[in-house]
């Protein structure tokens, strides 16, 4: 039976993924810093099937632990959030970099099969040439980008240096059902018209994103494993997205739509979005090409299932939600 560890696998992204390789039978070791019951395995009842380290990629000798026997890593963990990356540059790079390379220094030691880490298409920086692609350069712009285009150059550089095979992904925007983190638009949207309250909006409306739904982001990192344990990905980096970009004031209205609920918003200046880039999506044909997968999941069929599941974690039953409204109204 496979081992595979999940740093950061507790959270949003990571306890779906965790949920993934339980199902396909391998044994599962999360590394993270939630403490035991108060993480998504917990709220997706998987807990008491992994072997769970409260622990940080910024301790070395945790990372060690936690990657010995292993014979997949899926890195994971790090700061996700532009706004707090730009209040704590030096956190964010503990977390983003050197808590990369300490994955990598223990995967190199412990002879790992295959390594996945998570880049992002924030590591590109802004780019008036898109959709991004994976020769383009990484500029960075932002704290956050740039930890995100340190890790990214980082990994792929212990494949060159030391064989180390290792792919990073560079995914669009993730949303779905069990992102409970309220500064994301997505769960923000589905809060405001669950709780009955207008929605915040850190932006003008007018920045837009491709959205890729978290199943889909699974299904991502399991197909660029699987190339990487084959050789096909090693030292390769990988775009994960629809292709289509989507504003912020469009997915407030498709909310609308899946909701039947008109949502209030109060729109905030470009400048209070704390450095996000205004406009970004990636072409993901090389993974396709490379493994065969691409995104399954339309914006509105996720949004549907995200409207589902918050539902169901505020405990709002589906008789007792707006009506959904037809498609065609």
């Amino acid at each position: 039976m496979a081992r595979s560890l999940v740093t950061g696998g507790d959270g949003f992204i990571g306890s779906l993924l965790t949920r993934a390789l339980l199902a396909r039978g391998d044994r599962v070791r999360v590394l993270d810093r939630q403490s035991s019951g108060t993480g998504m395995l917990s709220v997706h009842g998987i807990e008491g099937e992994v072997e769970l380290i409260n622990g940080s990629v910024d301790d070395p000798t945790a990372v060690r632990g936690a990657v010995e026997d292993a014979d997949s890593v899926f890195h994971l963990a790090a700061e996700t959030l532009v706004g707090r990356a730009a209040e704590d540059p030096s956190g964010t790079f503990r977390a983003n970099v050197t808590g990369t390379w300490n994955v990598l220094e223990a995967c190199r030691e412990a002879g790992t099969a295959a390594v996945v880490v998570a880049s992002s298409d924030k590591a590109y920086g802004p780019s008036a040439v898109l959709p991004y692609t994976e020769d383009m350069p990484l500029r960075p712009a932002s704290p956050y980008e740039a930890s995100k285009a340190a890790a990214d150059v980082l990994a792929r550089s212990y494949w060159t240096a030391w064989g180390l095979p290792v792919a990073v992904t560079r995914f669009a925007n993730v949303y779905g059902g069990g992102d409970l983190n309220r500064s994301r638009l997505v769960p923000e949207l589905f809060g405001a018209v669950l709780e009955g309250r207008p929605a915040e909006i850190r932006s003008d409306g007018t920045p837009e994103r491709d959205y890729l739904h978290v199943s889909d982001a699974v299904g991502a990192y399991l197909a660029v494993e699987a190339a990487v344990a084959e050789g096909a990905a090693r030292g390769e980096a990988l775009n994960a997205g629809t292709g289509k970009p989507c504003s912020v004031a469009d997915l407030v209205d498709l909310v609308g739509d899946v909701t039947g609920t008109e949502i209030e918003t109060t729109f905030h200046d470009r400048e209070e979005a704390g450095g996000e880039i205004d406009r970004q999506f990636v072409d993901g044909s090389k993974l396709t090409g490379m493994t065969g997968f691409s995104p399954s999941t339309g914006l509105e069929e996720g949004l549907e299932e995200a409207f589902d599941w918050y539902g169901e974690q505020l405990g709002t039953a589906r008789a007792e939600r707006p009506a959904v409204r037809s498609t065609t109204d």
